[in-house]
């Protein structure tokens, strides 16, 4: 069975496009699946929207991104673990490459990413240097990570030390487990925090965690990209690019 873990915070505007996606993916590739949301101590109506759409909600107030995917890993039942952000849509596609690299015998990975709607230059630019980082590094993205459950557990989980890159030491970790692989197949995000913070504000960030070292991912202050206040995304909803299905299967 495939658990599906999807970490979620104020997200009533997209979840249900990610839950849509995930049911579309398994129910093509009829696959036995849950679905776990776990709701963040979120104040609108994201638990409300999971639960109608079918997902198991699970209720936590940990404002700590590994934290709350570790809840979600910690009432699955699962032997295969997928990590989708409540922000992210999946298809049929990327879920059957997924399949095909464990059971090719990989421990775990990620998907090549695309962002919705349109993007300014420097996130166009910090895309690519993650897009270069993941296949280089094999470093899944946050917003789509999966593995076995043996290989999970194997490394203790997500590290709730980290209040960012966790997927980082994750993919770090399960690559001492065995083989981690980053799909050709793409899911797509939000772009929202590339439209709404400028390139200063990130530069700024990166600097400050390249400066000060792990001991600044190590807290929520100063990491206003993941954890502040969200800013609202200039694009309306309707105007951003639609999502369509990768043609070519292939894995790294």
């Amino acid at each position: 069975m495939i658990s599906f873990i999807v970490p979620a915070y104020n997200e009533e505007n997209l979840i249900g496009r990610a839950l849509s996606g995930i049911h579309l993916a398994a129910s093509e590739l009829t696959c036995p699946y849950e679905i776990i949301v776990v709701d963040d101590g979120s104040t609108d109506r994201t638990a409300t929207l999971a639960a109608e759409c079918g997902a198991r909600v699970v209720n936590v107030h940990h404002r700590q991104i590994a934290r709350v995917r570790n809840a979600g890993a910690g009432v699955a039942v699962g032997d295969i673990l997928v990590f989708v952000d409540a922000d992210t849509v999946i298809t049929a596609s990327t879920l059957r490459a997924t399949l095909d690299a464990l059971g090719r015998g990989a421990v775990g990975g990620g998907a090549s990413l695309r962002l919705d709607g349109s993007i300014p230059w420097h996130g166009w630019l910090l895309l690519w240097l993650v897009q270069a980082g993941m296949r280089l590094g094999r470093f899944a993205a946050g917003c789509y990570v999966f593995c076995t459950r043996e290989a999970f557990d194997a490394v203790g989980g997500f590290d709730e030390r980290l209040f960012a890159t966790e997927e980082i030491a994750l993919s770090r970790a399960l690559a001492r487990q065995g083989r981690v692989v980053i799909l050709r197949e793409t899911v797509e995000s939000s772009g929202r925090k590339l439209r709404t913070f400028s390139g200063w504000e990130i530069l700024q960030l990166l600097s400050a965690v390249a400066f000060q070292g792990s001991g600044a991912l190590r807290r929520r202050d100063g990491l206003e990209l993941w954890y502040g206040q969200r800013r609202i995304d200039p694009e309306p909803e309707g105007l951003r690019r639609g999502f369509h299905e990768p043609n070519q299967p292939q894995v790294d």
